[in-house]
């Protein structure tokens, strides 16, 4: 079989905090997101202390997305995951009434994807939350907010039910461990006990969304997303081994939680050992249990490996590994490992038995347009073609794979740096790290590439 099945979801993935721009426009609210407006992690800051960043025009797909659209469905896209900004609908996060003007603005996008009949896939939650609900709630530490986000999710479910039948809750949840203040709305400096707690307050508040989607939208499916941090032990010391098995649970425990429905054991003994405690209210614990998610979805850029032996560790993207001797490295650091991506879907399968969707995949690299004003990104095809093929290779395996959607089809702006530089999309956009630029797009070479792929259904694709 040199293709992927009939019904095979192809497209890219995008976030609204990272290309819409109009970052206060038509009633929108503040997002933590806005709050890193170059990178620089500033939770203390007030409103009035902002300084404008570039992610407040970002690549303008607030107006632009008819064009972006298009270009999408040039290259044979069925699918766009997006995200709706939780502070285009609610500003503040604690409003009783959801903002018109937001709402509106979607069911243009949705219409506009339905006249190509691309089918939206939503993230509810993608690394930002309303910058209101830390100022004045401390964020995900309070239970509170599980009320705000079910009403957020019930008023999105209500308003979008006939355009949307896949949903995502939050996104990378496992990254709170990692980045606090972009998952959780935390100071970087809080404790594990606080990381936790607010984490158990984002798992309840993922099945209320899970049993709200069932409940207003039947034909819907609605998944979780992780981050697929795949770790192998360095070496074949058992104690390599136990170290690998427990790097892997850190992220692990939150798909167990969300499609088993409860705190796994190993869980437990984590907390017990480390003094921390879990506060749960009357409820709680049946909230989980009723809740399995419809599928699991996750990112894929890289795997790592785990010692025993703390020397061997050193910084990766945000999360830290040991680096793996048998494998090359992107521009960025970060390990190139299309294996992994096979191990990782067969592993996940094997754990969940529920259908599986990678919705983040690609390569970040610093793009040149040449004397021709063209963009040969060979590389970026490399690194996607030979994903592609091993996610080919699970699914003969028996890996049920719903789709793939790669991320950043089109340049955006990094999250966590603010960043063009660092380029993703088959389509380029002329803008760059000063913000300078006049937001031209342009197809890349990996743009004609993709197209290939997508209408032959992956039998282009080169093992």
């Amino acid at each position: 079989m040199k293709t992927f099945p009939n019904n095979f979801l192809w497209g890219g993935a995008i976030a609204a905090n990272q290309v819409e721009g109009s970052f206060l426009l038509d009633g929108k609210g503040l997002s933590t997101s806005d709050m890193l407006p170059n990178g620089i992690l500033s939770p203390h800051q007030t409103r009035e202390e902002r300084t404008d960043g570039i992610k407040d025009l970002a690549i303008d797909f607030y107006n632009r997305y008819p064009e972006d659209i298009e270009l999408f469905n040039e290259m044979g896209f069925n699918c766009l995951r997006l995200s709706i900004a939780w502070t285009r609908i609610f500003p503040n996060g604690d409003e009783l009434e959801p903002n018109e003007e937001g709402l509106a603005y979607y069911d243009r996008i949705f219409d506009e994807l339905a006249k190509h009949d691309m089918q939206p896939f939503v993230t509810l939650s993608h690394y930002e939350m309303p910058y209101a609900l830390v100022e004045n709630y401390g964020g995900w530490a309070s239970r509170e907010l599980i009320t705000f986000f079910e009403r957020y999710a019930r008023t999105v479910f209500e308003r979008y039910k006939h355009k949307v039948k896949l949903w995502l809750t939050f996104n990378e949840i496992n990254m709170s461990l990692h980045a606090p203040f972009t998952g959780v709305g935390l100071q970087e400096e809080a404790s594990e006990q606080a990381i936790y707690q607010a984490i158990h307050h984002q798992l309840v508040a993922n099945a209320k969304a899970v049993k709200l989607c069932h409940e207003i939208i039947p034909d819907a499916k609605i998944g979780n997303m992780l981050l697929g941090a795949m770790n192998y032990p360095y070496t074949c010391n058992p104690d390599d081994v136990i170290a690998a098995m427990h790097e892997n649970n850190k992220w692990l425990f939150f798909g167990d939680v969300q499609t088993r429905g409860k705190y796994p054991g190993y869980m437990l003994r984590y907390f017990r050992e480390n003094g921390i405690e879990i506060e749960m209210q009357p409820g709680d614990v049946e909230e989980l249990a009723s809740a399995s998610v419809d599928f699991i979805s996750f990112s894929y850029y890289a795997s790592g490996c785990a010692s025993a032996d703390p020397k061997q560790k050193e910084v990766g993207n945000i999360v830290d590994s040991v680096p793996n001797p048998y494998l090359e490295k992107s521009q960025w650091g970060w390990l190139i490992d299309p294996k992994g991506l096979r191990i990782l879907l067969n592993f996940l399968h094997d754990r969940y038995q529920k259908p599986l969707f990678i919705v983040e995949n690609g390569l970040g690299a610093r793009d040149e347009v040449n004397e021709n004003g063209e963009i040969i990104d060979d590389y970026r095809i490399a690194y996607l073609n030979d994903h592609l093929v091993q996610a080919r290779e699970a699914v003969l395996d028996g890996v049920e794979l719903m789709g793939f959607t790669s991320w950043g089809p089109i340049d955006l702006v990094a999250n966590s740096t603010a960043e063009m530089s660092k380029r993703y999309g088959y389509i380029y956009v002329d803008r760059h790290d000063d913000g300078t630029g006049s937001l031209e797009r342009k197809r890349k070479k990996s743009f004609y590439w993709y197209q290939d792929v997508i209408g032959s259904n992956g039998a282009s694709l080169k093992a």
